[in-house]
């Protein structure tokens, strides 16, 4: 795929990417990227990651602590609130319906190809 278009799709799907990644739990801002380089989605620098993340975190879907370090800097871990959780079943939904219609325009005949 090429970096441009993985731009533009990441640019209007990261925040819901981000929210499935701590739907399964408390994450700290390398271990989101670690996530989401796992899934496929290609490294995400910290200057979007972070941003984003105070941007949920304005929006109460995610809230924030800072826990001191073992053995270096501490780390500020990320959560979901109740209403980030809302959120995120909401939008995870309007994704799913979005992508099968784009299918039924890519695929007509419901030939997906490798």
């Amino acid at each position: 795929m090429k970096a441009e278009r993985r731009t533009q799709w990441l640019r209007g799907v990261l925040d819901l990417c981000v929210l499935g990644v701590l739907a399964d739990g408390e994450y700290y801002g390398y271990a989101i990227t670690q996530r989401l380089e796992q899934a496929g989605l290609g490294h995400i620098k910290g200057g979007t990651l972070y941003p984003l993340l105070a941007r949920l975190e304005e929006a109460d879907l995610v809230t924030s602590r800072w826990t001191a370090g073992e053995q270096g800097p501490g780390r500020k871990y990320y959560t979901l609130t109740q209403q980030g959780h809302h959120t995120f079943k909401e939008q995870a939904g309007d994704w799913t319906s979005f992508t099968e219609h784009v299918a039924t325009l890519i695929y007509p005949r419901g030939e997906k190809q490798e």
